[in-house]
C-alpha cells in the first residue's frame, strides 16, 4: 500500500486480512488480527462478572482495540515519512 498524506477509515479497515477470536477463561475474549503485510496484532477484552460475558460484544471490543492500534502504527509511519521527506 502506498503511503498517502491522509488515512481514511477504509484504509485502516482494509489492512485487516484475517481475524481470529477465542474465549479465554470465563470472562475474557482474545483477538488476533493479521494485517496484509503479515504483522499480527493481539488484543483482549474482559468483563468483571462472568455472568455478563458476551462473546460477540468481546469481539467488537477486541476489533476496536485493533483498529485503534492500526491507526497508531499507520500514523507513526505517515509522520516518519513526512519527516524523511523534509
Amino acid at each position: 500500500m502506498m503511503i498517502k498524506n491522509k488515512l481514511t477509515d477504509s484504509d485502516i479497515e482494509s489492512m485487516i486480512v484475517k481475524e481470529e477470536y477465542k474465549k479465554m477463561g470465563e470472562k475474557t475474549c482474545v483477538g488476533c488480527f493479521t494485517l496484509a503485510n503479515g504483522f499480527e496484532i493481539v488484543t483482549s477484552s474482559a468483563c468483571v462478572d462472568p455472568a455478563n460475558f458476551d462473546l460477540e460484544l468481546g469481539k467488537n471490543y477486541c476489533r476496536q482495540h485493533a483498529i485503534n492500534k492500526i491507526w497508531e502504527l499507520e500514523g507513526y509511519r505517515l509522520q516518519q515519512r513526512r519527516y524523511e521527506d523534509k
